[in-house]
């Protein structure tokens, strides 16, 4: 992929909300149509009375220029992305529903914030549920989606998060992806806040662009002195 980043000084500016994403590699990394990642930081264009208008964002970029997204805000989307993986989902029905949560917890940013994994959740579920008319067996439903996305998430000793495990193998079926390993982690400390192997800090990209050139994954094992999974996962997530 081709990268380009937003001009930031680290050294004065939280890693985790400079601007570092564009929408497309974070729309990659995430595993979504860049398009639907696209409306939810813009908003959509719907028609009022015969003219357009456009709809509130669902997530409010760091970036002052709103062309990148913080790692924090990459952290908004993956919760955001366990909610839109069940059909049917209607974007003004969650975004009452944050509203909602937002009120209650007075909290600013409630995807990222440590209570909306504890209290949050159930709060959240309850007021969408509603919103939606879902039985009781479909909130459930969907909160078992939404506690696998939370558990990829590492947060410090504020609550804040620090690391996202992003999915590697297939998240648009309706069953929660359980099962996906955490090798590939992304940390806005390490290596520009891109994917690295976990406990290594081997930039998958560096992996995956020797693996095109030819490179076998028993030879990329070897050199990198890696387990050949960590190999394979590092190539499923730099070519979803």
């Amino acid at each position: 992929m081709v990268r380009k980043t937003a001009d930031v000084d680290y050294k004065t500016v939280d890693p985790r909300v400079a601007p570092a994403y564009s929408i497309a590699e974070a729309a990659h990394y995430l595993r979504m149509p860049e398009a639907t990642l696209r409306s939810w930081i813009s908003g959509r264009l719907y028609p009022v009375a015969g003219k357009p208008k456009r709809s509130r964002p669902l997530i409010h970029v760091d970036d002052r220029g709103e062309r990148y997204l913080s790692f924090l805000n990459l952290v908004e989307a993956h919760v955001l992305a366990a909610i839109r993986r069940h059909h049917g989902v209607k974007l003004p029905k969650v975004r009452a529903a944050l509203d909602y949560v937002r009120r209650q917890f007075h909290i600013e940013r409630p995807l990222i914030d440590q209570t909306f994994q504890t209290d949050g959740l159930d709060l959240f579920m309850e007021r969408y549920g509603a919103l939606i008319n879902a039985s009781r067996e479909g909130q459930q439903a969907m909160r078992d989606v939404i506690s696998v996305y939370l558990t990829r998430i590492e947060r410090d000793a504020k609550g804040l998060p620090i690391k996202l495990y992003p999915f590697t193998r297939e998240t648009e079926s309706e069953a929660a992806p359980r099962t996906d390993p955490r090798v590939v982690v992304m940390n806005p400390a390490v290596s520009f806040g891109r994917p690295v192997i976990a406990g290594t800090g081997v930039p998958v990209a560096s992996i995956y662009e020797r693996y095109r050139a030819g490179d076998s994954v028993a030879e990329l094992a070897k050199d990198f002195r890696l387990d050949t999974s960590a190999i394979e996962e590092a190539i499923r997530c730099e070519a979803a």
